[in-house]
Order: C-alpha cells, then structure tokens, then sequence
C-alpha cells in the first residue's frame, strides 16, 4: 500500500520512481527487513536505484508496518 502511494504522489507530482534521488525505510519491526526488502526490490527502478537507508522507529499509528520518506527530482 505504501509503494502504490508513493506511486501515486510521485505521479500528481509530475515525475515517477525512476526519479527518486533518496528513501527512509522506517519499520516498526526489523524482524520485517527481509519480507520489505524482497517487496522494495520487485518495485524499485532497477536502473535508477535510489540511495536507502532502513531503521526501526515508534511510527506513527500502530497499525502501521512501514513508514517512507521519499525524495524526488521532477520528471
């Protein structure tokens, strides 16, 4: 669901995943890494791969798994 967001702000933005620069992965578990990772590297553009950085936080609501904080370059 956080991917497809991304997608979609990125899109009424004006550009797209291929111009990501930067990502903050934040999970609410690390014991999710590797489930997120298999799930980031099937959606990434993977010959404009982003600089990632990836921790465990208190998100915001505690339903939540993931938090992303994405920086772009317009399209």
């Amino acid at each position: 669901q956080v991917l497809a967001a991304i997608d979609r702000l990125l899109a009424e933005a004006g550009s797209d995943k291929s111009h990501i620069l930067q990502a903050i992965v934040w999970l609410a578990d690390m014991a999710d890494f590797d489930a997120m990772n298999a799930v980031w590297d099937g959606w990434v553009d993977r010959q404009n791969t982003p600089v990632r950085a990836c921790g465990q936080s208190l998100l915001a609501d505690p339903g939540y798994r993931v938090e992303i904080i994405v920086t772009a370059a317009l399209a």
